[in-house]
C-alpha cells in the first residue's frame, strides 16, 4: 500500500482519533477533515466532478518547506504542522476534470498568532510564480494598507531572504508591489483607503481579518472581477470577533453551512480551528483547537496560560479579548436560533411530492415585498406524528441578478436545482403573484392534492385573496405577531426536536431559510421568527411560509378558526329573522 499524502493522513488521523481522544481537535476542522475523505470517495463522478491530485498538492506543501522565515535571531527552513499542510495542500491538491483547481475561495478562521497571515504569503509566492500563469494580479488586502501589507510582507521576506527567490522577482517596498520576472505576474497591497474599487481581476488575493470590514466590499471586488479566470483563490482569513451583525460573522455562519453539508458550495474551501460551544473555556486542554500552532510550544502555551489568568482576574473586555483572539469565540453570540442544525439534518428524507400524490395539505404563502423570496409552503401529515413538507420559492431575474451580486446565498445554483422559479427578465424586478397562484393550482392538479386551508401573511395579499378563494378551502390571513404564531412556531420546533418534520433533503434552500431563522418574544413571552437585526442577507421567508402553513392547519383543526358567512347566516336563522 502507497504512503498516504499529508492531506489525506492529517484527515484520517483526526477523524479516526478525535472520538478516542488520541487527537484533540475541535467540530468543525474535523468536519473540514471529513469533507475531504468524503469526496475522495466520490471523485471523478458525474455528480462530482472533481479529482484529487497528490502530485499538486504535495508540489505546493514542499515548495513551503523550501522557504525561509527571516524573523527571529537567525534565519530558519519552514516546517508545516499538519494542521497547515492540511490546508495548504486542499487548496492546490483538488482539481476540475479539465486539470484547473477546484477551489476558488476559500476561508480559514483560526485564533491570532498561529499563522495565517504567513500561509497566505506563502500561497500569493507560490501563485506568482510558480503555478504556470502569466501577466496576473495579485493583490494582498485589507481595510487599513497597514494590515495589507502583512501578507505583502511576508511574501517578501521569503523572497529577500533566498537568494535563489531573490533573482527570481524585484520587490518594489516604495510602492508595495512585487514583480515576478519569469511570470510578470505582480503583487500588490491595496486598502480600502488607497485605491481599492471595483474592477480587479486577481489569480490571487489574501483578504485579511475580515471581522474588521464593515461590509462585503472588498471581499465582492475581489471575488466578483475572477469571474472570467479559469482559475483563482481569494483567501479570506480571520479571528472571530464581537460583531455579531457584521460581513463576518455572516460569513462565518455560511462557512458552517458548508460543513455541515446544509449548503453546497464545492469552489469554495473551509477550516474553521475553534473551540466547542460546551468545552470548558480555562481547561488548557482545549486550546489546541484554536491554536494548533501556538499549543503546540511551551512558550506559546505560557502565552495563553498568562493571557487566560488575566482574562479571569480582570473580566470585561480583557475576557472578551481572550475568548475571540485567543480561543476563536464569538463573543455574545445569541442563543435563540428557531432550530439546531444538527437536529434539522436528521428530519431530511428522500421523499418527493409523487409520494403525496392524491393526499389532502396545508397550504402557506409568503408574500415578499417587491422582488425578493416569495415562498409558497405544502404541508401533509405522515406516519404517526410525523409531517412532510414541500417548499418552492419564486423570484424575478432582475432581484436574482442583484442578489448573487450581493448576498453570498447560491442563486443561481438553486434555480438549476429547482429550488427557485425565476420570473421575467433582467428589467424585472416585481413578483407576479398570478403566476405564483397559478403555479400552486398546477401542482394541485399534477398531484391531485385537496387544500384543507391556506394561511397567507395579510402583507401584499389583497390583490390575490380572491383568486386564493378560487381553491374551494377556508383561506387564513396569519397575523404576524408573537401572539397569533407562537403556537406554530413551538410546535414545528418540538416536530423538529422529535425528528417529526420531514422535508426532502436535497432542498437547500429551505434548509438554509431554516438555519438562518432567530426568535423573538413578546412581553408575554410568545415568541415567532425573525431575522438577525441587520442581517439583511439572511432570507427566511421559507420559514415564514413553512409558519402560515402549520397556523393554518393548527387553527383550523382546533375549530379557532369559522367561517364567518356561515356563522352569521345560522345565528339569522336561530333568531328567526331570515
Amino acid at each position: 500500500m502507497s504512503p498516504l499524502d499529508r492531506v489525506t493522513e492529517h484527515a484520517l488521523n483526526v477523524t479516526l482519533n478525535v472520538t478516542t481522544g488520541k487527537v484533540i481537535a475541535g467540530e468543525l476542522h474535523r468536519l473540514a477533515c471529513q469533507r475531504h475523505l468524503n469526496d475522495l470517495k466520490k471523485q471523478k463522478t458525474e455528480a462530482f466532478p472533481y479529482y484529487w491530485d497528490v502530485k499538486a498538492s504535495e508540489r505546493v506543501i514542499d515548495f513551503a518547506e523550501t522557504l525561509t522565515i527571516a524573523e527571529g535571531d537567525a534565519p530558519k527552513a519552514v516546517k508545516l504542522i499538519p494542521e497547515q499542510a492540511f490546508d495548504i495542500g486542499c487548496r492546490f491538491g483538488w482539481r476540475k476534470m479539465n486539470g484547473n483547481r477546484r477551489f476558488r475561495r476559500s476561508y480559514k478562521s483560526v485564533a491570532r498568532q498561529n499563522g495565517k497571515t504567513f500561509e497566505n504569503g506563502i500561497l500569493g509566492t507560490y501563485v506568482s510564480n510558480f503555478s504556470g500563469y502569466n501577466y496576473g494580479k495579485l493583490f494582498t488586502v485589507a481595510t487599513k494598507k497597514r494590515q495589507a501589507r502583512l501578507a505583502w510582507e511576508e511574501m517578501s521576506k521569503f523572497i529577500t531572504v533566498d537568494k535563489d527567490l531573490g533573482e527570481l522577482f524585484d520587490v518594489k517596498d516604495y510602492k508595495s508591489i512585487i514583480e515576478a520576472k519569469m511570470t510578470h505576474c505582480t503583487i500588490e497591497a491595496l486598502s480600502k483607503e488607497s485605491g481599492l474599487d471595483d474592477g480587479f481581476r486577481a489569480i490571487f488575493a489574501s483578504v485579511d481579518e475580515i471581522h474588521q470590514h464593515r461590509d462585503n466590499k472588498i471581499y465582492k471586488a475581489m471575488y466578483n472581477g475572477t469571474r472570467a479566470l479559469p482559475e483563482t483563490l481569494v483567501s479570506m482569513i480571520t479571528t472571530r470577533g464581537d460583531k455579531l451583525n457584521s460581513f463576518c460573522k455572516e460569513m462565518d455562519d455560511y462557512c458552517i453551512k458548508i460543513l455541515h453539508g446544509v449548503t453546497t458550495a464545492e469552489d469554495f474551501f473551509v477550516d474553521i480551528y475553534a473551540l466547542d460551544p460546551k468545552d470548558d473555556i480555562w481547561d488548557e486542554k482545549n486550546w489546541i483547537k484554536s491554536n494548533p500552532f501556538l499549543a503546540r510550544t511551551e512558550q506559546g502555551m505560557e502565552t495563553l496560560r498568562t493571557d487566560a489568568k488575566t482574562a479571569r482576574d480582570m473580566g470585561g473586555s480583557d475576557l472578551r479579548d481572550f475568548l475571540t483572539k485567543a480561543l476563536n469565540i464569538w463573543v455574545n453570540n445569541p442563543e435563540n436560533g428557531f432550530i439546531d442544525v444538527e437536529k434539522w439534518a436528521k428530519n431530511g428524507t428522500n421523499g418527493t411530492l409523487e409520494d403525496f400524490r392524491g393526499r389532502s395539505c396545508w397550504v402557506g404563502l409568503d408574500l415578499s415585498s417587491g422582488g425578493d423570496l416569495t415562498t409558497l409552503h405544502l404541508e401533509f401529515d405522515g406516519e404517526g406524528e410525523k409531517v412532510w413538507n414541500y417548499s418552492h420559492s419564486f423570484m424575478p431575474r432582475g432581484r436574482l441578478e442583484e442578489h448573487i451580486e450581493t448576498d453570498l446565498a447560491p442563486y443561481d445554483l438553486w434555480e438549476q436545482m429547482e429550488l427557485i422559479t425565476v420570473t421575467g427578465g433582467s428589467g424585472d424586478f416585481k413578483n407576479d403573484y398570478k403566476f405564483i397562484i397559478k403555479h400552486l393550482h398546477d401542482l394541485q392538479d399534477a398531484y391531485d392534492l385537496t387544500f384543507l386551508g391556506i394561511g397567507v401573511d395579510p402583507h401584499n395579499a389583497d390583490g390575490i385573496l380572491a383568486d386564493l378563494e378560487d381553491f374551494g378551502c377556508p383561506v387564513l390571513i396569519v397575523t404576524q405577531s408573537a401572539r397569533f404564531l407562537n403556537d406554530a412556531t413551538v410546535d414545528i420546533q418540538l416536530l423538529v426536536k422529535s425528528e417529526h418534520y420531514e422535508y426532502n433533503s436535497a432542498n437547500e434552500l429551505l434548509t438554509w431559510s431554516f438555519t438562518n431563522a432567530k426568535t423573538v418574544k413578546n412581553s408575554f413571552g410568545e415568541i415567532k421568527v425573525d431575522k438577525e437585526p441587520h442581517a439583511k442577507f439572511k432570507r427566511i421567508d421559507p420559514v415564514d411560509a413553512a409558519i402560515d402553513a402549520h397556523t393554518v392547519k393548527l387553527k383550523f383543526k382546533e375549530k379557532e378558526v369559522v367561517d364567518v358567512a356561515s356563522e352569521m347566516d345560522n345565528y339569522l336563522k336561530k333568531m328567526g329573522w331570515t
